[in-house]
């Protein structure tokens, strides 16, 4: 396969509302697990302790994120009234997509009409469950807020995008099957961008009921994965995406490379003692096939990020297929380290995958693998001892150490759909050599109302206390070419030391301690077409040499066109 290159990220998890704070939850080992909220159900109504009981629950456990019932429409563009019939899951897809652009410095209007693809695993129906308990809530947005295809197809409609957008629901395994499809169509051309990931949320207790009658839940509510205690999973919400680009294109355009997917594959259990029984032989043969995809060889992995789910047939038959593709031929002092990221989120099933794959690049990134939670005793039926495989039960160093660094990433669904991906460190040096700026430093903020503009200053303040070593030129140049341009505008004069930059939110509620220019509107912008400012005074254009105020430059197609050749736009 061609190597795909991942230029930007974003998540939201349990604990974690971004990437960073996934990180800080695998570098310190926490278990972020908690009982299940009063808002989304009752539990006492719900719950029996095992032995199961029918209609009932064995778990009071999971996984959840905040703020589910919480959604800026406004700044999507849908009405209040239209927010209401909305999934939720929908609405938490756009936002983390949104935070994946700004991660990847892609200003959103850039891709308008862009030949940029959607691929989303999803498989959780449980708002309409809600709205269907009362036929009179229905409303006409019901079936476009509740139909699972419209979870991509409202983000490629906000984005106005024209690559395929598609849904995935192989259940555990969807986000992981997504990402899989996204690089097949980013290879085949179908698409030059693609925004792949899943999402998953718990909003009703049918689901969990149901699972706990097949014996899948954890009492517990802990993934133990290859644990001797292992007793099954606890359920767990989450959504993440990337943003992904040819591993070529992504280096010619200068991009800021995050990982690099070498190889992948999809493939299906078929006939075994049930529909939910893993099969060790499609496991082995899905493994090969993804290494050969990415033409490297099983002692070259260092890392596998397992699927791990904590049920007891489950984690001996990945043993055993692991432990089949990954010894032989490998030196016994190669150690390969086998983890999941679902002993400290747990099983966030149509997001999982996408949370193992993030896991696995933000090891990469920091060079350590996260040690493995909830292992005290090795399951007994998995062998372990005299191989080179190993569970860390604390943290590793994974440092690079002359070979690029690659790891697998599993992800197997209840019935039986399977994906792995194999995933290497970005290539040295990748961003491209851009001319210096001299200070001072323009750093331009926005927002589209007044208030968000305070919040925005604030933001940008307590990410420079946190990260002192940041360049400001490149804070500067990032804000300036690689964000979406709002309304209601601040643009800050910044000298060149670092401690200056940090009294950005006294100067915004003072005014005087920062030169500020002031680029406010009214409420509302003027019907008057704009003028627009460039870096540039004259650049390329359909053979045509154009110059600013020209007709041409109002138009959208060249206007996006100006943005890929990186001038950015402003009104004066």
């Amino acid at each position: 396969m061609e190597p795909i290159a991942i230029i930007g990220m974003s998540c939201r998890f349990p604990g974690a509302a971004d990437c960073g704070a996934l990180w800080e939850i695998l570098r310190d080992g926490r278990d972020v697990i908690a009982e299940i909220p009063s808002d989304r159900w009752d539990v006492e109504r719900y719950y029996a302790p095992p032995p199961v009981v029918r209609g009932r629950m064995s778990t009071r456990w999971g996984g959840f994120i905040d703020g589910v019932d919480q959604f800026d429409a406004e700044f999507f563009g849908i009405s209040a009234r239209e927010a209401m019939f909305m999934d939720p899951q929908q609405r938490v897809l756009l936002e983390v997509a949104w935070h994946a652009l700004e991660d990847a410095a892609i200003p959103a209007p850039t891709l308008s009409e862009s030949n940029t693809g959607v691929f989303v695993g999803a498989s959780s129906d449980d708002y309409s469950r809600l709205l269907c308990r009362d036929q009179a809530t229905m409303d006409a947005y019901s079936s476009t807020g509740t139909i699972l295809a419209i979870v991509a197809n409202r983000l490629s409609y906000f984005l106005n995008l024209r690559g395929p957008s598609i849904v995935v629901d192989t259940a555990c395994s969807s986000s992981l099957v997504s990402v899989h499809l996204a690089c097949r169509s980013l290879a085949s051309r179908d698409c030059d961008l693609a925004l792949a990931g899943g999402v998953n949320l718990i909003l009703g207790p049918e689901a969990t009921i149901t699972l706990s009658q097949r014996g899948l839940m954890s009492p517990d509510g802990r993934c133990k994965a290859f644990d001797a205690s292992a007793n099954g999973y606890v359920r767990s919400e989450g959504c993440g995406v990337l943003v992904l680009k040819r591993l070529a294109d992504a280096t010619a355009d200068g991009d800021r490379i995050l990982a690099v997917i070498r190889g992948s594959a999809v493939n299906q259990d078929g006939a075994t003692n049930g529909i939910t029984s893993p099969s060790a032989s499609a496991q082995q043969t899905l493994i090969r096939r993804a290494l050969s995809d990415a033409g490297v060889e099983a002692p070259e992995l260092s890392y596998i990020e397992a699927h791990g789910s904590g049920t007891p047939l489950g984690d001996i038959v990945e043993w055993r297929s692991l432990r089949a593709v990954l010894v032989p031929e490998r030196a016994p002092a190669d150690r390969c380290a086998i983890g999941s990221i679902k002993t400290n989120i747990g099983h966030a099933e149509s997001a999982a995958g996408i949370a193992g794959l993030l896991k696995v690049v933000l090891s990469l990134q920091n060079e350590t693998i996260p040690r493995n939670l909830h292992l005290q005793n090795l399951n007994p039926r998995i062998r372990a001892g005299g191989t080179p495989l190993f569970i860390p039960t604390d943290s590793q160093p994974w440092p690079r150490n002359g070979t690029p660094r690659l790891a697998g990433i599993s992800s197997f669904g209840i019935g039986g759909t399977n994906a792995h991906i194999i995933l290497g460190e970005a290539p040295p040096d990748n961003a491209r050599t851009r001319d210096g700026l001299p200070p001072p430093y323009v750093l331009p903020i926005s927002s589209k109302t007044e208030a968000g503009l305070g919040l925005m200053v604030q933001r940008y303040e307590s990410f420079l206390s946190d990260h002192p070593e940041v360049a400001l030129e490149e804070l500067c140049r990032t804000a300036a070419c690689g964000r979406t341009h709002f309304f209601f505008r601040r643009a800050m004069i910044l000298p060149e030391p670092t401690p200056e930059a940090l009294a950005i939110a006294q100067s915004y509620e003072r005014g005087n301690d920062i030169d500020w220019t002031g680029l406010y509107g009214p409420a509302r912008p003027s019907v008057q077409v704009p003028r627009y400012a460039f870096q540039r005074q004259r650049y390329w254009f359909d053979d045509n040499e154009m110059s600013p105020g020209t007709t041409a430059f109002r138009r959208p197609r060249a206007r996006a066109r100006a943005a890929h050749e990186g001038i950015s736009f402003g009104r004066p």
